[in-house]
């Protein structure tokens, strides 16, 4: 697996900079403890730590505002044309006198077309309607017994540097099948793609969203419509994080010796999804932290290490947040490259 050179220095960062002010002011007191923390190596787990408990405690308040699912950005409306709406209108019959005067009728028919008469052409099936005027869509996929909620500020980044269509899904707290959750990503993904008018997409998942994202790609032909998934803290060869918590059926999913991890680590040739994956040795979720990272043959992935960013704190850190930005530019400009190439 390779490193990208853009995103291989450490992070180090607060991750709740941007956050909004009451937020800010309730987890101000742990965030300063955290600060004043030596920045020492064997001191980042205990700051790491720190910075989480801020996270969760921040994150605790804007729950409530995640639950309800989102509403999907409506479709564009087709480009106008040229011709008036009148245009389109069907003519009418021409009456009794009208059709008499045989000889006009004959003559009128006998003249070209002028610019007088209008040729409406009839919008393309096929219209694209912000294909290659646009970012691709982001869909954003939360972790376990969470929501759309923990992206708040990922998807105010993305917002702000130029991404239009960005949508946090939620998936129902039921759910206790990766591969249903995976089923029901690839129809979210299917409608997104005919309502926005892109043949493909870029998925975001964090621990868990991370594993359904790939699941999806690798073992349900979402190749075809996604183009990288970023993965924020997933378990891609299993965590073996508190067992007794494997009562659950998709925490017993996400175990080392589960059948979903081993239908991931079988062959996926010619797969064309570009994969990232951000891992951090302090998160604590991930055990060991290594299983947060890509490793299978046939996948083209990318491993990008973070240090000082616990497993809560991956989805609002700043300069994280940044990479991320960053991965999808440099993935757009590549597949922009191969197309003119291919030309």
């Amino acid at each position: 697996m390779q490193a990208l050179p853009f995103l291989s220095a450490p992070v180090i960062s607060t991750p709740l900079a941007s956050a909004p002010l009451l937020i800010a002011r309730l987890v101000s007191a742990p965030l300063r403890c955290a600060r004043l923390l030596p920045t020492r190596a064997a001191a980042l787990p205990l700051r790491s730590t720190a910075v989480d408990l801020a996270v969760l405690a921040g994150h605790l308040l804007l729950y409530p505002t995640g639950i309800s699912p989102e509403r999907p950005t409506p479709r564009p409306a087709p480009r106008p044309t040229a011709a008036s709406p009148e245009d389109f209108l069907t003519p009418a019959a021409p009456t009794a006198p009208e059709a008499a005067t045989a000889p006009e009728a004959a003559t009128a028919a006998a003249a070209p077309t002028t610019a007088e008469t209008p040729q409406p052409a009839p919008l393309s099936p096929t219209l694209l309607p912000t294909e290659g005027r646009a970012h691709p869509p982001v869909l954003l996929l939360h972790g376990f017994i969470d929501n759309r909620s923990v992206f708040l500020l990922l998807r105010r980044s993305l917002h702000r540097h130029g991404w239009r269509h960005v949508e946090a899904l939620n998936y129902s707290p039921l759910t206790c099948d990766l591969r249903k959750a995976a089923e029901l990503l690839g129809r979210h993904v299917e409608e997104t793609c005919a309502r926005t008018g892109h043949r493909r997409v870029d998925l975001v998942g964090h621990s868990l969203g991370g594993l359904i994202a790939r699941y999806y790609v690798q073992r349900l032909g979402g190749d075809a419509r996604v183009r990288t998934v970023i993965t924020l803290g997933t378990p891609h060869s299993g965590t073996r994080i508190a067992p007794l918590l494997s009562a659950h059926p998709l925490v017993r999913q996400m175990r080392p010796d589960s059948t979903v991890i081993a239908e991931l680590s079988r062959p996926a040739p010619n797969c064309r999804t570009q994969f990232v994956a951000f891992w951090s040795e302090e998160d604590q979720v991930m055990v060991p932290a290594t299983t947060a990272r890509i490793s299978h043959p046939d996948l083209l992935a990318y491993n990008v290490h973070v240090a000082g960013v616990g497993h809560l704190a991956l989805p609002v850190n700043g300069t994280v947040a940044a990479g991320i930005r960053e991965a999808l530019a440099t993935a757009e400009s590549t597949e922009v490259a191969d197309a003119i190439s291919v030309a």
